[in-house]
């Protein structure tokens, strides 16, 4: 029995489309809205376009992945190990990773990086890229989308694309219980809650765990500056805290970079971590095992996240029509030096 060849051009034509729409869908490459991707490859399916059993091909590999980022991942940032893996991972299924730094201008303006060209990206992935309205105009291009990070509005925004970050309320939510029980009292934040999803979300693990452990919030020793403020210089954050009525017995940090100068600021102003007052941060950057004393904070998975984010990629191009997912990595606290023991129970 011989089945009919179905060829490209017919499924275009059931659909009403372009013969060239249609090869981006079997490809991988360039832009189509997903309702139009599930279209042709239903209506290949009726066809028995591919093979006798009627399924359509998977889409082929190969091709570029976009990286977007408004800037690259510095030794400070878990992404460095996250764009190792990723980039192993597109790779073994023959696709290369292409870089593109967006400007503030480019940013403000909604405007493509120079030599982005919708179509010869298979996939995009999003690093250090918090602008809600951009990424809006990002996934409208209907390039198979994946973020490592959020815009701190994310939680209550219906976005187009999937997510990938590592789980930040319970870390910290176990930082402030630790701190609490080893005698803290008063506790202050650090970080631009603003900044980002993941941020936010460290900020509302603060938030339950002072509630969890009987606390009262006090915003006076909080640091919550707009991220664009000077918080790597550690003269501006003496200033502030030469500001709070108080010092608290424990400083909570969005993260590890904003940990450690923070304990530059403390220490000249004479100021002992942890017999003054206890820090700690956040992601596990190989420095943090190193500062004096080392950092206690909670360690990103890096690495791993690289690889999911990856495989969440592919099989995006992939399977366009299904639903998008937010995925969150476990993070595990990493105790130090940089806070006391916890205090002795009754006997």
């Amino acid at each position: 029995m011989r089945f009919k060849r179905i060829t490209m051009q017919a499924i275009a034509d059931a659909c009403g489309l372009s013969r060239n729409t249609v090869s981006k869908v079997f490809n991988g490459r360039g832009s189509v809205p997903p309702a139009t991707a599930e279209l042709v490859l239903r209506k290949s399916r009726e066809l028995g376009y591919g093979s006798p059993s009627g399924e359509a091909p998977a889409a082929q590999s190969g091709g570029n992945i976009a990286l977007l980022t408004c800037r690259l991942p510095g030794d400070f940032h878990f992404g460095t190990a996250f764009l190792s893996s990723f980039t192993d991972q597109i790779s073994r299924s023959g696709y290369s990773l292409k870089i593109y730094e967006i400007s503030p201008e480019e940013l403000k303006e909604k405007r493509l990086p120079p030599h982005f060209v919708p179509d010869q990206i298979a996939g995009i992935v999003g690093i250090e890229l918090f602008d809600k309205d951009y990424l809006e105009m990002i996934c409208g291009l209907g390039i198979p989308t994946v973020l490592t990070d959020s815009p701190p509005e994310a939680v209550v925004s219906l976005m187009q694309c999937d997510y990938v970050m590592m789980e930040s309320i319970a870390g910290v939510f176990a930082l402030v219980g630790r701190l609490a029980a080893a005698g803290a009292k008063r506790i202050g934040f650090v970080g631009d809650d603003l900044h980002c999803g993941s941020f936010r979300e460290r900020w509302t693990g603060f938030r339950f765990g002072l509630e969890d452990s009987g606390l009262r919030l006090d915003d006076r020793v909080c640091i919550r500056d707009p991220d664009t403020s000077p918080y790597g210089d550690p003269e501006w954050l003496m200033s502030r805290i030469e500001k709070m009525p108080y010092l608290p017995d424990a400083f909570v940090c969005a993260n590890d970079f904003l940990a450690i100068r923070l304990m530059l600021a403390l220490k000249r102003k004479g100021y002992s971590v942890p017999a003054d007052v206890m820090v700690t941060g956040f992601d596990d950057m190989d420095q943090s095992a190193f500062t004096d004393p080392p950092l206690t904070t909670v360690h990103v998975y890096g690495t791993e996240v690289g690889l999911i984010a990856a495989d969440i990629l592919l099989h995006r191009i992939r399977n366009r029509s299904l639903p998008y997912t937010a995925i969150r990595v476990k993070t595990t606290p990493v105790w130090r030096e940089s806070i006391r023991p916890a205090a002795a129970g009754p006997e």
